[in-house]
């Protein structure tokens, strides 16, 4: 098994997509097992996979990685993501986090109440245009890239942030050129294309049954 990248999580983006795309930009192939019932999961936690007792879960390299931004920080590392020395990680680390949070607004809204559904959209609408897209299409101002002179797990985690903020609200970019532009050159590349394309591994919006999947199979987090 260890040579082979295997991923445990639930068939629908969650905090395991961004590690999807990384792995996609890296042309790293991987293999997935989706939990769909309880007792996957309690299998996990018995096996001492889980080391916090969350997923998402990661088998790499003999390895079984858990914590999201461990794994980020490890694949971009691996894979030459993650700058030329520790200044340029920094920066990485700091334009990650940002978006990881953005992400993550996005990503708990599926779980939100019908009756709260519009003020948290009306509430990531606006902190994207007024706290974080400001930043990137700042940084993008004279560079194809936000940190140095090439690719970075930021640079991945824009595209992914600008491309869920765009299935929300299709028009959200219109005052930021250098991300659009930056979203064209992104996309161009042939790992990222080949993503984007119907039957890869990328996964669409969250519907209902992928809400009523991760309730059943973690349904000790919804009671």
């Amino acid at each position: 098994m260890s040579g082979k990248v295997v991923l445990h999580y639930f068939n629908g983006r969650g905090k395991m997509e961004s590690i999807r795309w990384l792995l996609a930009v890296a042309g790293v192939q991987f293999e997935e097992v989706f939990l769909t019932e309880k007792e996957q999961f309690d299998k996990l936690l018995s096996d001492g996979a889980l080391t916090f007792q969350q997923v998402p879960l990661v088998e790499i390299d003999g390895m079984k990685l858990v914590q999201s931004k461990a794994i980020l920080n490890y694949i971009a590392g691996k894979y030459n993501l993650y700058g030329k020395d520790l200044k340029e990680r920094a920066m990485i680390d700091i334009y990650s986090e940002g978006l990881i949070d953005l992400m993550e607004m996005i990503m708990v809204s599926p779980f939100t109440p019908a009756e709260n559904k519009e003020k948290v959209f009306s509430n990531i609408e606006e902190k994207a245009k007024v706290r974080f897209l400001p930043v990137f299409e700042k940084a993008l101002a004279n560079s194809s890239f936000l940190v140095g002179k090439q690719l970075s797990r930021a640079d991945v985690h824009l595209l992914e942030a600008t491309l869920m903020l765009q299935e929300l609200f299709p028009s959200i970019l219109a005052t930021f050129p250098k991300i659009q532009a930056f979203q064209e050159q992104m996309k161009a590349l042939p790992a990222i294309s080949k993503f984007l394309q119907p039957g890869s591994a990328r996964k669409p919006p969250p519907d209902e049954e992928y809400v009523r999947t991760v309730k059943a199979v973690l349904s000790h987090l919804f009671k």
